[in-house]
């Protein structure tokens, strides 16, 4: 997937940057940039997906998922540097505006572009969702947020060809794809530098961990003090088992696997952790 994504990101690259030589738009030049940012997120990301893959060791017990965190922590800020750069561009084009050519050829040139980047945004999403990766996902919507800045520019620009004296459009869609750009660049950061900071899971796989340990949890036992975090694919689960002070040890790790089985059956690749304490021990957690 990474390379689909580095192969397409480098051809709309190439086709928005000749479509920008034809017509001089500023904003297909802002469009171009995105590109840009693109094939170098792209080719970042294969690295980091490589390096997420490899299994724990000595060095890193707890294995290498969060290499995917500085990607889309990367991803995030090339797209915040690339939104500045093409704010800069057509404030630069307001104050020295320029008469655009060749409209008709360039903005098939775009066109074309766009739909090869959301035929790959498509794909890219759905293998996302099948493995969880964050690395995806993050390439996913900045591709998308290219499509839909695509179009807009596209749009524009149909109208300057229709009505030349309307060229004063230019820069102000570049201004607004810079600012959508800013937008984007913050959503892709936000789950990173929240993998980073071990934020508890999602609201929608806390319900289903509650559930999960209800429907398995004898009427005499107890969790407390759970907690969860995400390091890229997989989830951790720890807390504390409290079972009658009578139970036998066979038992209570019986029941512990019966526990971790019923979370990993709705929390796929969970490493689950539970410190097992007589009941007594409930008030003390």
């Amino acid at each position: 997937m990474a390379l689909l994504s580095i192969a397409t990101a480098f051809a709309t690259m190439a086709l928005k940057a000749w479509a920008w030589s034809l017509t001089g738009s500023v904003s297909i030049l802002s469009d171009a940039l995105e590109s840009l940012v693109n094939l170098a997120a792209a080719t970042f990301a294969l690295y980091v997906l490589t390096v997420a893959a490899q299994p724990a060791d000595a060095e890193h017990p707890f294995g290498h998922d969060k290499a995917e965190y500085f990607s889309a922590a990367a991803e995030g800020l090339l797209i915040l540097i690339a939104a500045v750069g093409i704010m800069l561009a057509a404030w630069s084009r307001l104050q020295n505006p320029t008469a655009l050519t060749q409209m008709s050829i360039g903005l098939l040139i775009a066109v074309a572009a766009s739909l090869l980047n959301g035929a790959t945004a498509w794909q890219l999403f759905r293998v996302a969702r099948e493995e969880d990766s964050l690395v995806l996902r993050a390439d996913a919507e900045h591709l998308l947020s290219d499509v839909w800045t695509s179009m807009a520019i596209v749009a524009g620009l149909l109208v300057i060809w229709l009505l030349p004296s309307q060229a004063w459009l230019d820069p102000v869609i570049a201004l607004a794809v810079s600012v959508h750009l800013l937008m984007t660049g913050l959503r892709v950061i936000a789950p990173a530098i929240a993998g980073l900071m071990d934020e508890a899971l999602p609201d929608n796989e806390l319900r289903k961990l509650d559930a999960a340990l209800a429907r398995t949890l004898p009427t005499d036992a107890a969790i407390s003090a759970l907690r969860t975090r995400k390091s890229g694919r997989r989830r951790f689960v720890d807390g504390n088992l409290l079972v009658p002070g009578q139970l036998s040890v066979g038992e209570a790790h019986a029941l512990c696997d019966e526990l971790e089985d019923a979370v990993r059956a709705v929390l796929p690749e969970c490493d689950i952790t539970l410190h097992l304490a007589p009941m007594a021990e409930r008030e003390r957690h």
